[in-house]
């Protein structure tokens, strides 16, 4: 039986992850999230991965274009919805006298579900 303050809160159940490899020039962190809310069950997850380079001659010096990658799907037989967001690209630094690119890629995937018959709101 709950009471007073923990009587409205709803169980959430959170996974984190971070990663470094071992000589430190890639890093992963990853947060996996669900949560049911007002009759709709959400599953949110987030990747975020960096690698260093160290640049040796003006040789490889480039700019890598950023990319950006976004998907909203709606399934109204199975009353569900996705939104996909990926996002790719590079920075250079100078640290020191050297010179690093550093190269990520960001993405976040978010699915809702409905958890009873109520018709799932596409305005959204």
């Amino acid at each position: 039986m709950q009471s007073g303050l923990f009587k409205n809160l709803k169980m959430r159940n959170i996974i984190f992850k971070n990663l470094t490899s071992s000589d430190r020039r890639k890093k992963i962190i990853v947060s996996d999230e669900s949560f049911d809310k007002s009759g709709i069950h959400t599953h949110i997850q987030r990747h975020l991965i960096c690698s260093v380079r160290k640049i040796y001659s003006e040789k490889e010096i480039t700019q890598p274009l950023p990319h950006l990658y976004v998907l909203k799907e709606t399934n109204t037989q199975k009353q569900t919805k996705k939104f996909i967001l990926k996002l790719k690209g590079s920075i250079y630094t100078i640290v020191g006298n050297n010179l690093f690119l550093i190269t990520f890629l960001h993405s976040l995937k978010i699915e809702m579900s409905i958890l009873n018959t109520q018709p799932l709101d596409t305005s959204i």
